[in-house]
């Protein structure tokens, strides 16, 4: 089978190739990959920046069909139409995994990093990480199941928003998007931050229930925050999801004394901030790492009643042979949600 792959570590390294159609064994079963999305998870692999266990296939959202499944399995049926999550390996007993967290879990081994991933026409994961899509989801926006649920477990898995609220978000990528709907569904007003490169992304959060949109070169945050916010003191909670260090230490500017920092992006390498004002603001901040099986299925739901609507964010979609380019139109910011097509 062609698929994109992470070849050697280190920067580059990154081809289409080919790899054996998997076989199923127990408790496994097989995806055949309608749509995979690209994920700035893999950009970062793919500059060496992020752990990876090559040569591997890259790609970790998906949404497909089940064409075998193990002798064992009950959970799913062939010819289901389904998504994944990504952990193809976790030990189980560790205190993480018992408490239903196994994206922490120290031996996690996931799809598209350490386990070969979905950019290829055939994927092979545990039947346990198989959600059927509802019938009015379509293939393109449950392959984007997975950014969904990190979102889900990095808003609502330790709450971080409330009814009344005014929230800032950073970044109007994929993530920031998705937050934003996530955010407003929990009934925050909500501001989205972005630079003059974001202009189209930054109407597309309008179109997507928006209540603000800002151009933070152009200024005026810090004015229109403390205008919504009560008593003028700034944000209740504001989101970092672009992955950029001054994004970070503008939302420290932004967020009232007591307020709360939430960390979604990933920035890739370490940055510098002022985190002396966690302790002069007695700020919350907290972080989230990928997603866990209760964000799924609250994604899942968010998902089928049409309260956060993915499909909106897909701007196109590649064949695997057109990888390079597809690779490079997501660093140049063109569109918000790129994905392969490896059936055709």
């Amino acid at each position: 089978m062609e698929a994109v792959m992470k070849l050697a570590p280190g920067p580059g390294h990154v081809a289409l190739g080919e790899v054996p159609e998997p076989r199923v064994g127990p408790g496994q079963a097989i995806v055949e990959v309608s749509a995979a999305g690209i994920c700035g998870t893999d950009l970062h692999i793919r500059a060496g920046e992020f752990p990876t266990r090559p040569p591997v296939v890259m790609g970790h959202e998906l949404a497909g069909r089940v064409v075998a499944v193990g002798d064992d399995v009950r959970n799913v049926r062939e010819g289901a139409r389904v998504t994944s999550e990504t952990y193809f390996h976790t030990c189980g007993h560790c205190r993480y995994c018992r408490d239903g967290q196994p994206n922490l879990c120290p031996e996690r081994l996931s799809i598209g990093s350490a386990v070969n991933g979905a950019f290829t026409r055939y994927l092979l994961v545990p039947a346990t990480n198989l959600h059927e899509l509802p019938d009015q989801v379509s293939d393109l926006a449950g392959a984007l199941t997975e950014p969904l649920a990190c979102v889900v477990h990095g808003v609502l898995g330790r709450p971080t928003v409330t009814a009344g609220d005014v929230a800032v978000i950073a970044g109007p990528g994929a993530i920031g998007l998705l937050t934003l709907q996530v955010v407003r569904a929990a009934g925050a007003t909500t501001v989205v931050l972005g630079t003059e490169a974001d202009e189209a992304r930054l109407d597309l959060a309008s179109s997507l229930g928006a209540d603000h949109v800002i151009i933070v070169q152009q200024g005026g945050a810090d004015d229109l925050v403390r205008s919504l916010s009560s008593g003028g003191h700034g944000a209740d909670v504001v989101y970092e999801c672009s992955g950029a260090g001054p994004a970070a230490q503008s939302l420290l500017e932004l967020v009232r004394r007591r307020g709360r920092y939430v960390q979604i992006g990933l920035f890739g390498r370490p940055v510098a901030f002022d985190l002396d004002q966690l302790c002069y603001r007695e700020l919350v901040a907290t972080g989230s790492n990928a997603s866990t099986p209760a964000s799924w299925r609250r994604a899942l739901q968010l998902l089928a009643a049409g309260v956060v609507d993915t499909e909106a964010l897909v701007s196109e979609v590649y064949e695997l042979a057109d990888w390079s380019r597809a690779f490079g139109d997501f660093d140049a910011k063109r569109g918000v949600k790129l994905l392969f097509a490896p059936v055709g």
